[in-house]
């Protein structure tokens, strides 16, 4: 097991962050959880280099999540966040099935897909006390939600064994809830971020605002610790981030190309290659807004499309596809999820990686 001592140094005005006075964490940079594209492996490369790792357990079955956190704490004692997702998951829809199975229908002929063969299951869930009961073996420092906070109850499993909560806010209202609801950071996440947008209080994408524009407004907001997320990918981008505020950065996009991610070839391929600045927000990959490269479901069916159903349910229709066109190297249904600062990805370790962008809080 990797000596705790050498994840933790005396706080310094160099190093006066949220992860220093909390953990004794060199560095300001939390590493986002990124469902589908890591596992343990990223997550203590950038523990190791002085910052906090992250598990995504929204896609985790309970045995699978207990694996991934055994192998960590095997390795590591350092300080982990377990990140979980808390919508609510709707009740099927027959009507809204049939009209998405319609409009893929197309694909499945083009690709030789037996829509029948698609699993129905939920394929995302949310944070339960079954989720509390597991974590509470392991004792993870950071439990971090997305979508809001789940239940009072559920919430006072987690501090039991002293763990901090985060949440994400994409507008000021939801910093101010957060914070009145039992947050004790919460995370900024500008218009930028990659991945699903972690709104809960409206769907109306007209309230949210790129990162700099939400950072000092929620800073000034709320009096728990802010942290930064979306397009942080270079010093200077983590530099302007503790100017307007943050206490902290949380990064996903930039760690997509190092080794220790599980980012599938045609995902590492396009955020390689020269459409990697364009992404767009979707909610045909999932049936909730989340941004991505562009691909060519998107193209043809439009982003927006209101013709996926609700969240999570679109996602299992488009498995076989996506499996299908990989195999041919084709990303034409694939979640490249990837925030707008895509293009600035670079291949290299992640443990360099952390410490680079931890060089822009000096």
């Amino acid at each position: 097991m990797t000596d705790p001592v050498a994840h933790r140094t005396a706080t310094t005005p160099a190093q006066d962050h949220w992860l220093a006075h909390q953990f004794g964490l060199a560095l300001p940079v939390l590493q986002a959880p990124m469902a589908g594209v890591q596992d343990h492996r990223l997550a203590l490369a950038v523990a190791q280099a002085g910052g906090l790792g992250a598990l995504p357990a929204a896609m985790l079955s309970p045995a699978a999540l207990e694996a991934e956190l055994t192998a960590f704490r095997a390795a590591s004692s350092a300080p982990l966040n377990v990140n979980f997702f808390c919508h609510v998951p709707p009740e099927p829809d027959a009507a809204a099935q049939t009209r998405w199975l319609s409009a893929l229908q197309p694909y499945f002929r083009e690709w030789d897909v037996d829509p029948h063969s698609i699993d129905t299951g939920p394929g995302r869930m949310p944070f339960t006390e079954a989720s509390a009961d597991l974590l509470a073996a392991f004792r993870p420092e950071v439990v971090s939600f997305h979508f809001g906070l789940p239940a009072p109850h559920l919430l006072a499993q987690v501090r039991t064994w002293g763990a901090r909560v985060v949440a994400s806010a994409t507008t000021v209202d939801e910093a101010r809830w957060l914070q009145d609801h039992g947050a004790d950071a919460i995370i900024a996440q500008g218009l930028e971020a990659g991945g699903h947008r972690g709104h809960f209080l409206s769907d109306d994408l007209t309230r949210q605002a790129g990162l700099f524009t939400l950072l000092p407004q929620v800073a000034r907001a709320v009096c728990v610790p802010v942290i930064a997320a979306g397009g942080i990918a270079t010093p200077q981008s983590v530099a302007a981030a503790r100017e307007l505020g943050a206490q902290a950065v949380q990064v996903g996009t930039a760690y997509l190309l190092c080794p220790e991610a599980t980012t599938r070839p045609v995902h590492r391929a396009a955020l390689s290659g020269a459409e990697a600045h364009h992404t767009a927000l979707t909610r045909l990959l999932s049936g909730r807004p989340a941004r991505g490269l562009w691909n060519r479901l998107m193209q043809d069916l439009q982003p927006m499309n209101d013709v996926a159903p609700a969240f999570p349910l679109a996602t299992n229709s488009l498995v076989p596809l996506r499996a299908a066109a990989e195999q041919a190297g084709r990303s034409d249904f694939s979640p490249l999820w990837a925030g707008q600062a895509a293009a600035l990805c670079q291949q290299m370790p992640a443990a360099d990686l952390t410490r680079l962008l931890g060089a822009g809080w000096q």
